[in-house]
């Protein structure tokens, strides 16, 4: 089994994504592949919760560009 990891960022914290984040099918609304989030976009996080499989925390973040998307603590920098 193993070990969950601690989660590095908290509710209400402003982070920055430091990737691109593109639609991997979880919004219907716009099409496969489209650029959702660009790299130095800022949000919010806004949960915290964990991949069951692999005991990572998975951070839900509010960006300004208004999708709420899971970000990996490798995909978000703390402000």
């Amino acid at each position: 089994m193993i070990e969950p990891r601690i989660a590095k960022y908290e509710w209400g914290q402003q982070v920055l994504a430091c990737v691109d984040m593109y639609n991997d099918g979880s919004f219907p609304e716009r099409e496969p592949e489209a650029l959702l989030v660009g790299s130095g976009s800022q949000g919010e996080v806004v949960q915290v919760g964990s991949h069951t499989e692999f005991n990572v925390p998975v951070y839900m973040v509010e960006f300004q560009e208004g999708y709420v998307v899971g970000c990996l603590e490798e995909e978000i920098v703390p402000i």
